[in-house]
């Protein structure tokens, strides 16, 4: 698809250039026109028709790729939710028959498991509605959003040691995307923690802060955090895009943004939301 978007750009340039050399010919030899100013008049109105032609030719391929695309997202993504609801029912049924301890130990790891798809699933959901810019901005509490994703994170992280202090701060927000970055700092806070991390998290007055333990990182790695794609440990499970999509929101919402990291110390993120603005 993309080497006949090239095709047609080299086309594009090549027929361009040869228009305006045969439009310059006809006008003076053929049509005997010595006014530069029609000259000029004439090939501008053959560029635009003939950029419009090709132009048209370049853009095709993309914009039906980038359809079938979104159609496949979309299709995908309503799949999806049916079996993890089937997953979720059936779970609920099995616990009622089956009360033993291993049994309901199982259930357990299968319930948490299907949250977790529900989580993907969520983010999937917001990502398609960001596209098409369908983000819903509403005024809700920071610190009941805070205290929903610690809940669900501690069963995700039942090894980890937590510590929150969350006062009273409403904001006006896109509460899905502010779930998304609370998840992705405090997922990065764990991932690059040891077995028994510690998590600090303290919402006072307009400043939420976000601490770990972990191993820290130099100024050479906190100068690329926020990078596409950017990973310090290669090892580590993701894609190297979480810390981006922070950056991206808050940059969006005007909301402050500061890391603070020592080599074997941990890192703190800590989100400043501004008066009058997206925080009241």
């Amino acid at each position: 698809m993309f080497r006949s978007v090239e095709i047609a750009l080299i086309s594009l340039f090549v027929m361009g250039s040869a228009m305006i050399v045969v439009t310059i010919y006809v006008l003076r030899e053929v049509l005997q026109i010595d006014q530069w100013g029609l000259i000029a008049f004439g090939i501008l109105i053959a560029s635009i028709g003939l950029g419009k032609i090709l132009s048209r030719i370049a853009i095709e391929p993309l914009k039906e790729h980038f359809y079938h695309l979104d159609r496949f997202s979309k299709e995908t993504l309503h799949e999806l939710n049916l079996p993890v609801n089937t997953i979720t029912a059936n779970v609920s049924m099995l616990r009622k028959t089956h009360t033993d301890e291993k049994s309901q130990k199982r259930l357990e790891r299968i319930e948490l498991a299907t949250k977790m798809l529900k989580e993907r699933y969520n983010e999937l959901d917001y990502l398609i509605k960001k596209q098409m810019e369908r983000e819903i901005v509403a005024s809700f509490d920071l610190a009941h959003l805070v205290q929903e994703r610690i809940n669900f994170l501690s069963g995700l992280y039942p090894s980890v040691q937590w510590s929150l202090e969350a006062h009273s701060l409403e904001v006006e927000l896109d509460a899905i995307g502010m779930a998304k970055v609370i998840d992705n700092i405090i997922d990065n806070g764990v991932k690059y923690s040891s077995s028994s991390a510690k998590i600090d998290v303290t919402l006072i007055g307009h400043t939420l802060r976000i601490a770990d333990q972990g191993c820290g990182m130099d100024e050479v790695t906190l100068m690329k955090i926020f990078d596409r794609y950017y990973q310090s440990d290669k090892t580590m499970a993701g894609y190297g895009i979480g810390l981006s999509l922070v950056k991206r929101y808050c940059d969006r919402y005007r909301i402050g943004l500061s890391v603070l990291s020592r080599v074997g110390e941990g890192t703190s993120i800590t989100l400043e939301f501004s008066r009058g603005k997206n925080g009241k």
